[in-house]
């Protein structure tokens, strides 16, 4: 796939790989702030019961 993904973006190799770095720079800011926030409303683990009052 990713073999795939590289040999199909433009230009010589130095802009091939500054697109892809670019590409995976952007995927990981995207799931940093938005999709595993969004994410962790579901998880019940990060559920904390430690110092709660009335225990």
């Amino acid at each position: 796939m990713y073999g795939w993904i590289f040999s199909h973006l433009p230009g010589p190799l130095w802009a091939r790989v500054l697109i892809s770095i670019l590409l995976i720079v952007t995927v990981i800011l995207l799931l940093l702030t938005i999709v595993f926030p969004w994410l962790s409303q579901f998880n019940p683990l990060t559920d904390s019961t430690i110092g709660t009052p009335g225990s």
